[in-house]
């Protein structure tokens, strides 16, 4: 386990007095179970991949540019994104993530400093930003002052990734290899990490090692 990083720099996106916890695995790591468990132990939990989904429901704050952007054949009939069809385009077309990205990156950002600045309130024991994408990201990873006091990554190997993913979502096999692909490789994500998990046992061994997790990250924040 190496040292977590000690950085009281403040952030615009983040309340200063509070440790800053980024955490982020691969699609069926099993970051949303350990964010769970954080958050019963007195976390204040911020996840991106929701609020990516909140912004591109029925009346989102990105529907009205996707559908300019992409047209109206993108949204279902109840005015949200049609997921699987703009997946499969920004897998063809990088040009078209690209685009998708210009319309939801600020929004997402946006909403995660308004929520870090509602929790802050709050007094949590610390906040967490589960980021799927966060070794991709610039704003999370070359911002100065840092955005993030440490780095937790939920590792396991592909193949729980695929099985996990099949059960949760049913998607096809190839499509999660897709995912999967496009996302930081192991390697990439291991690299930045302060703190790892392995999730290659069953949910209460990963209980488990959230909660050892948290202690962990109280006495880095009286350090």
């Amino acid at each position: 386990m190496a040292d977590l990083k000690n950085n009281s720099s403040n952030s615009p996106a983040h309340p200063s007095h509070l440790l800053r916890v980024g955490l982020t695995g691969g699609i069926g790591s099993g970051k949303s179970a350990v964010a769970t468990e954080l958050e019963k132990c007195g976390a204040a939990i911020i996840d991106t991949d929701l609020i990516a989904h909140d912004i591109t429901k029925a009346n989102g704050l990105a529907m009205s540019a996707i559908e300019q952007s992409f047209g109206p054949e993108f949204l279902l009939k109840d005015g949200s994104l049609d997921r699987q069809k703009m997946r499969e385009l920004v897998f063809a077309d990088p040009k078209a993530k690209e685009k998708l990205e210009k319309i939801t990156h600020p929004l997402i950002y946006q909403e995660t400093k308004r929520l870090s600045d509602l929790h802050q309130a709050k007094n949590p024991a610390y906040l967490v930003y589960v980021v799927p994408l966060l070794v991709e990201s610039s704003f999370w990873i070359n911002q100065s002052p840092k955005a993030l006091d440490c780095i937790v990554v939920v590792d396991c190997p592909e193949t729980q990734q695929i099985a996990r993913v099949q059960e949760r979502n049913g998607l096809e096999i190839g499509m999660i290899q897709k995912i999967i692909a496009s996302q930081a490789s192991r390697h990439d994500r291991l690299v930045i990490a302060d703190h790892v998990i392995e999730n290659n046992q069953g949910i209460e061994d990963l209980k488990i090692e959230a909660q050892r997790l948290h202690q962990i990250l109280l006495r880095h924040k009286s350090s």
